[in-house]
């Protein structure tokens, strides 16, 4: 079916438009970084003397070096130990078609109805009453959790479209369900598994209501979460504000950038294979 070039024109206005309302904030968030400190820049008006120094200013206030390595530990101890979980549980549900599979993965969806600020405050109610509450462990778990419903199902959608030929050829061949999973399937889901560590390091990176909410400690947060208390501190000075926003954005402008490809087409493959 050829598409009409009114309606081809139509679409990538509207692309346009969208693209346009997204950048604004940022080119805003930008351009007020560079006035100078303690001003209230109007607008995306380009200053006369772009402060560049608030950069260096804001990554000293925040102590950004401190928050860079508890990112990095949050984001090391969750990921891994995720992937590792929704691949084999993937796989149990969606290839192995263990007994109650379908009833699991009905649990599954429905955990990915639950919103995190609807069951934030149980879980804060849950850590203080187990001594882990204002520790970066007070992030970790809840979000290896809350991130199991949307990683199982992204894995059983790849495990279950693979054809069950591979799997009875390697059973012939004597291996059991653990070469089956190791030797076969796991090769073979290297492409899903790497875009969804990709999501999960952005969204852990930039987590922001349980780092704010389950730990007071700033320096035990994520830098997204941390900037609740910088933003507290320096709610007044706009511009060094906006520089510590730019700041926190950029690992994950990065790996977004590096890796948009992947990240794309494991979109397009789920929805395919969904």
């Amino acid at each position: 079916m050829k598409i009409g070039r009114g309606e081809l024109w139509t679409g990538r206005a509207l692309l346009i438009g969208l693209m346009t309302i997204t950048i604004l904030p940022f080119i805003s968030i930008f351009t007020t970084a560079l006035h100078p400190s303690g001003t209230v820049p109007n607008g995306l008006a380009w200053p006369a003397e772009p402060q560049w120094g608030n950069f260096v200013e804001a990554f000293n206030v925040a102590n950004m070096t401190v928050l860079l390595g508890s990112s990095t530990f949050i984001l090391i101890a969750v990921v891994p130990i995720s992937l590792v979980i929704s691949t084999m549980a993937g796989f149990a549900i969606g290839h192995l078609r263990i007994p109650g599979s379908r009833f699991l993965l009905f649990l599954f969806v429905f955990g990915l109805t639950l919103p995190f600020s609807g069951i934030i405050v149980p879980i804060y109610h849950l850590e203080r009453d187990i001594g882990i509450y204002n520790t970066r462990l007070a992030i970790v778990l809840p979000l290896i959790g809350l991130y199991m419903p949307f990683a199982v199902f992204w894995m059983r959608a790849h495990f279950v479209s693979m054809p069950t030929e591979i799997s009875e050829a390697a059973r012939v061949d004597g291996a059991n369900t653990w070469g089956l999973f190791w030797r076969i399937h796991l090769p073979l889901a290297r492409a899903p598994i790497a875009s969804l560590g990709i999501l999960m390091s952005v969204w852990t990176w930039n987590q922001f209501l349980i780092a704010l909410v389950l730990v007071e400690d700033p320096t035990q947060r994520t830098m997204a979460g941390a900037l609740g208390a910088f933003q507290g501190h320096y709610a007044t000075n706009v511009p060094l504000l906006c520089a510590g926003t730019i700041l926190i954005l950029l690992p994950t402008l990065i790996i977004f950038v590096l890796f948009q490809r992947q990240i794309i087409s494991a979109l397009l493959q789920g929805s395919v294979k969904g």
